[in-house]
């Protein structure tokens, strides 16, 4: 083995210019065993406090990187590995581009410099409880997990393109802003199984641009904050095997990590200052949104734009700014909550496909009528469309009708003043068709009015013979049929307001005929 200045060393033999310090940590790292430097004080062990640690307890980077990266043999019996607790580490830990065999954990430990693991390969890392400055870990490779709980990071993480074997653990970690304005940066990274952030603050943008995810991302429990900017949280095209948990995380136990608070736990909730994007996302199971909070400006959005996923758990707290966009996703059961859904103009919903709806709690159909309005601030069809389609997949036939029938009278609404008067008359006879049996009312209260008038009117006949007998019930049938001929109308004169009358009844029957023709083409259009 070689040191610093290519001095050959035996491999039982320590390298003269250790300290005292170093070469303890020397001799733990041939025994596998933990290198454990803390005072036994809490304020004084606190690698995040103020207390000073002086040389007793300091090691320089470029002696951790020479263990890791060419260190000695471990001692007979024995599986070499870096475990360290309550160290300094003084300068740049760099193992840009290295190959690291041994084990690495360092807990408690204070950071005088960054971390550099561009591109360098492990088979696992734990960093438990340290002050780092900054961690550079772009397109960094662990064979097993990198673990990060309870550090702080003053200027940022950066794992882009990184490539984790099993599980990332950045649970309780606090992360602050880089010079970017980025928290995390992890683009394009590659998690083979869980991603954990329960806990986690962040102060800047969380960026997972094409992240994919092996099996389940937890943000339980996060609070992510970047209100001056646009976002606090950017994940297009983020893949997730499984589930996205914005929910809330159990607090006071580690046995409540990755699992949901039972009821009676005391709990932290998802908390977001500032803008979320999640467009193009595909998630295997589920996205839950489980009483998450979304603090937004007028600018800033939670966007699901085109989102595909089996389960939409919207069911977090309404959102009193911004803009829920939902724009374009897919999703088969779409679990909500009336109170969740922001006010109108500030949900989006063009092209938002759900095949079964699970309201949790009351939510009443004009409520839900209230949720389509909400979402278009023009008339739009399609929001009015699926929604009939899916409470007539459920069985319920009348409430999909209810919900044409508001289609209708929105459309209305958009239309010119001739065919707004049209609109209303179908809507007050037979509600546009979807009420058929306003019109046999209708033609039962006409007829009776019919009957009753023209037995007083003055009826010659056209011609004196041949002619049948009068009958005031079977003249008004006849006016009021468009369609069939009762040889009624034809045989007889009427004068005066008795003419005007007769017409009255002929165009009231073309309505009721042609809104009731308008309302079966619909029904066996549907069919």
């Amino acid at each position: 083995m070689t040191d610093g200045v290519g001095v050959r060393i035996a491999a039982g033999d320590l390298p003269d210019d250790l300290t005292a310090a170093e070469a303890g940590m020397w001799q733990a790292f041939r025994n596998g065993s933990v290198y454990d430097l803390s005072s036994g004080d809490p304020a004084a062990d606190d690698p995040h406090g103020g207390h000073p640690w002086g040389p007793e307890r300091t090691v320089r980077a470029r002696i951790v990187c020479w263990l890791l990266l060419d260190g000695p043999p471990a001692l007979a019996g024995r599986v070499s590995s870096l475990k360290l607790i309550g160290v300094r580490i003084d300068g740049v830990l760099d193992l840009a581009g290295g190959q690291v065999t041994p084990y690495v954990e360092l807990t408690r430990c204070r950071f005088d410099q960054e971390v550099r693991l561009p591109e360098a390969r492990f088979t696992t890392v734990r960093l438990v409880d340290c002050a780092v400055p900054r961690l550079e870990a772009a397109r960094v490779h662990t064979e097993g997990d990198l673990h990060l709980p309870r550090c702080r990071f003053r200027s940022g993480v950066r794992l882009t393109d990184a490539q984790i074997g099993t599980d990332l653990l950045l649970n309780q970690a606090i992360v602050y802003r880089d010079r970017s304005g980025r928290s995390i940066a992890a683009d394009g990274m590659t998690v083979g199984q869980d991603l954990q952030a329960e806990m986690l603050e962040s102060h800047g943008e969380l960026s997972l641009r094409g992240a994919q995810v092996g099996v389940s991302l937890s943000l339980r429990g996060a609070k992510l904050s970047n209100p001056h900017a646009r976002l606090a949280l950017n994940a297009p095209q983020l893949t997730v095997e499984r589930t996205l948990y914005l929910t809330p995380a159990g607090v006071g136990s580690p046995a409540l990590s990755g699992t949901t608070p039972a009821h009676g736990t005391r709990i932290q909730r998802f908390e977001c200052r500032g803008g979320v994007r999640l467009d193009d996302g595909r998630f295997g199971d589920a996205v839950d949104l489980e009483r998450a909070r979304f603090a937004l400006t007028d600018d800033q959005e939670l966007s699901l734009r085109r989102v595909q996923t089996p389960e939409l758990r919207f069911l977090g707290d309404k959102p009193q700014r911004g803009k829920v966009v939902l724009s374009g996703a897919r999703v088969v059961n779409l679990v909500d909550r009336a109170s969740s859904w922001p006010e109108a103009g500030n949900l989006h919903m063009g092209g938002f496909t759900y095949e079964n709806l699970v309201p949790q709690g009351p939510f009443p159909l004009t409520r839900r009528l209230a949720w389509v309005a909400a979402a278009t601030a023009e008339y739009a069809p399609e929001p009015y469309e699926r929604l009939a389609s899916v409470l007539r997949s459920a069985g319920e036939d009348e409430d999909a009708r209810e919900v044409l029938l508001a289609k209708q009278r929105r459309r209305r609404e958009t239309l010119p003043p001739a065919a707004k008067v049209w609109g209303f008359a179908q809507d007050w006879t037979v509600a546009y068709g979807y009420r058929p049996g306003r019109a046999a009312v209708w033609m039962a209260v006409l007829w009776a009015a019919g009957t009753l008038a023209f037995a007083h009117a003055a009826h010659p006949p056209v011609s004196p013979g041949g002619h049948p007998a009068w009958s005031p019930a079977l003249f008004t049938l006849d006016l009021l049929l468009p369609v069939i001929d009762l040889g009624q109308t034809g045989q007889w004169q009427l004068r005066g307001g008795w003419q005007w009358l007769a017409t009255v009844m002929i165009l009231a029957g073309w309505v009721l005929a042609t809104t009731v023709a308008a309302g079966a083409t619909r029904l066996l259009r549907r069919s």
